[in-house]
């Protein structure tokens, strides 16, 4: 039904250019993609809500080109990945996109400093596409199909991805106090 209701709504955008229909779509999508960029950036809040405004710029902009092969979801979280990597690539760090870290983000946040700080801190110690596909995953319950198609990786990579990103937090919690209990 949900999907239903958001292809009614980008017909809406689409044909009769209803801007209160894409407010609809916004609200009900801000949240889970800000929280996609809070986990990507490591819990900078100002540069998640950025990239979540840039992601719905684009979306709004580009939305006459969701064919409807993939959920609404699955092509906005799509919107984000690549804006995310954008981002990225407009930083010109001297490492590769994907050992690029942000150490320095996660270490100059002031509020929380307790298990939200050693989570940021363990996905931070992540490669980029471990990340993304832990956070997708985990923390945006997205499936592994749909973690394909917004990645653009096969199943099995993204598989793989998960497999080693957990092996990673795991060991990077487990060194920092957390023994599993």
């Amino acid at each position: 039904m949900s999907q239903l209701n958001d292809i009614s709504l980008v017909a809406q955008v689409v044909v009769f250019h209803n801007t209160k229909a894409f407010d609809q779509l916004v609200k009900k999508y801000q949240s889970p993609v800000r929280r996609f960029f809070l986990h990507q950036t490591c819990g900078d809040g100002e540069l998640s809500d950025d990239l979540a405004q840039d992601t719905f710029i684009k979306a709004y902009t580009n939305i006459a080109s969701f064919k409807n092969l993939s959920s609404f979801s699955t092509w906005l979280y799509r919107i984000a990945y690549n804006v995310f990597y954008d981002y990225i690539r407009s930083r010109k760090e001297t490492d590769d996109l994907e050992t690029y870290q942000v150490d320095a983000q996660c270490s100059t946040l002031q509020k929380d400093i307790g298990q939200e700080m050693d989570i940021y801190r363990a996905l931070a110690s992540l490669k980029e596409m471990e990340r993304t596909c832990i956070t997708l995953f985990y923390m945006e319950d997205q499936s592994i199909e749909k973690i394909a198609g917004i990645t653009g990786c096969p199943t099995g990579t993204v598989k793989s991805h998960l497999s080693r990103a957990k092996e990673k937090m795991a060991s990077y919690l487990k060194q920092n106090g957390y023994d599993g209990k």
